[in-house]
């Protein structure tokens, strides 16, 4: 497992650097148009040819992973901020404030939340601009994938609330907020950071699935997602294989992740 877990982390942090570096590494600007040659097949000029557009596939895709793979991290702190929030509040306090959270934790669970942010991304104008639309994607994915993170966050908080070491403090006079920030925080951190990394690659596949649909991030600005929209038309695909390459990268960047939570679970 270490091995395997080693090679999806040198997967990560390959697809991390081309991704930061997209603006060293990229051939052209992600919106520059080479209206000579519209989709034209790989070559030296284009290693992944081009669009119909005429935009550099390559560039597309280094801009796309840069868009996709640093905002569903910021969406995922965003949305382990607030399980933190809630859960540890529901889990310190206990009682009928625990039953009232969790209550609304099911009900925000029963709820199909794609689709809702679906709904509310839909209610957006089609021509808002692209820094718009990532901003609003991304806080929505953040703002409505909490729940489950806080269900997590409330149970661990539970069991450490009545342990030895907070009875011990309890002992010795801390009270109040500081018995929750000096004594509980530090022991929730690991759980936090599991759901951080658990839900990065939920983003991610959430946010391509949004972009299918034509929701999500706003063109020109490229996304994993909206760059994978191109295999809607299956017919080119035996002709244009290289069409593929981001739904490889995607499928390679949401494995790697997937296996590196594993198998730090698994140490732990």
């Amino acid at each position: 497992m270490k091995r395997l877990q080693f090679i999806a982390l040198l997967a990560l942090t390959l697809i991390y650097c081309a991704a930061l570096g997209a603006k060293l590494f990229a051939p052209a600007d992600y919106a520059m148009q080479f209206r000579e040659a519209p989709n034209a097949p790989p070559s030296e000029r284009f290693l992944l040819g081009s669009d119909e557009l005429g935009r550099d596939r390559l560039s597309r895709l280094l801009f796309g992973c840069q868009t996709s793979l640093l905002l569903a991290p910021a969406a995922a702190a965003l949305s382990t901020f607030l399980a933190a929030l809630v859960g540890t509040v529901a889990g310190y306090l206990g009682g009928w404030w625990e039953k009232l959270a969790m209550a609304g934790v099911d009900l925000f669970l029963s709820l199909p939340w794609l689709f809702l942010i679906i709904t509310v991304r839909a209610l957006l104008p089609l021509d808002v601009a692209p820094a718009v639309s990532v901003l609003v994607t991304f806080a929505i994915l953040g703002c409505l994938g909490w729940a489950a993170s806080a269900r997590v966050v409330s149970a661990g908080v539970r069991t450490l609330r009545n342990s030895g070491f907070m009875l011990n403090a309890r002992a010795q006079g801390c009270r109040g907020w500081r018995l929750l920030a000096v004594q509980l925080a530090p022991n929730v951190k690991a759980v936090l950071w599991a759901q951080f990394l658990i839900s990065i690659p939920v983003f991610v596949l959430t946010e391509a699935n949004l972009s299918m649909l034509g929701l999500g991030v706003a063109e020109p600005l490229p996304s994993l997602g909206g760059l994978t929209r191109e295999l809607e038309n299956f017919s080119r695909l035996g002709a244009q294989p290289w069409r593929v390459t981001p739904l490889i990268v995607l499928f390679v960047c949401v494995s790697a992740f997937q296996i590196f939570v594993a198998g730090r679970e698994v140490q732990a």
